[in-house]
């Protein structure tokens, strides 16, 4: 529903900032990479992540898309909640993330306050593939590591079918992918040909 607001800083804490756009004030929780973002500056553009509840309306603020896409991926993980993705997220900066999750690295995630075992292994499960290129995302392409990740599954479903091994289609697709995110499926199946 709200995809950003811009205006003056008239408040700013290292957990929120009172951003004023056209007289009013609006109350933004934000992460510990986005306040060292937009604490030098007078104003500024922060991306809207808006979550409903009985009780309150709560806006968290992205000085990247790429952040609020990596807050919306961990939200999806059960166990973890708003606060905790925001705490997450103030703790290691989005490539950081992005890294811990692909090679899992569970100590790194249960280090994190509110960060149990479980939750850590659940987390790189569940986003391992979706956050591959998350930090190859241009703030101009929000949606594009749910594109790539579809590009990366669908190349490894045709490289199986193919007669390969699905471990070293992963690998070899990943890499590709790492290398360069924008390439098409078919692309990424004819590169994994040559070096599988």
């Amino acid at each position: 529903m709200y995809e950003y607001i811009k205006g003056r800083i008239a408040e700013l804490t290292p957990t929120y900032v009172v951003i004023e756009a056209a007289g009013i004030g609006y109350l933004l929780q934000i992460s510990l990479q986005t306040y060292t973002a937009i604490s030098s500056v007078t104003e500024t553009t922060l991306y809207i992540h808006h979550i409903q509840r009985e009780d309150a309306q709560i806006f968290f603020g992205f000085s990247q898309q790429k952040e609020r896409e990596l807050f919306r991926l961990l939200l999806s993980v059960s166990g973890v909640g708003a606060n905790t993705a925001r705490i997450m997220l103030s703790s290691y900066g989005v490539e950081d993330m992005v890294q811990i999750i692909a090679t899992g690295n569970v100590g790194a995630l249960k280090s994190v306050k509110g960060i149990g075992a479980k939750t850590a292994e659940r987390a790189i499960v569940d986003l391992r593939n979706k956050v591959l290129n998350v930090a190859a995302v241009s703030d101009a392409a929000p949606g594009i590591f749910a594109e790539v990740t579809e590009n990366i599954d669908e190349a490894i479903s045709a490289l199986t079918i193919l007669g390969y091994p699905k471990s070293a289609c992963e690998k070899v697709v990943k890499a590709i992918c790492r290398e360069n995110p924008s390439l098409t499926a078919e692309a990424i199946i004819r590169q994994a040909l040559t070096q599988l």
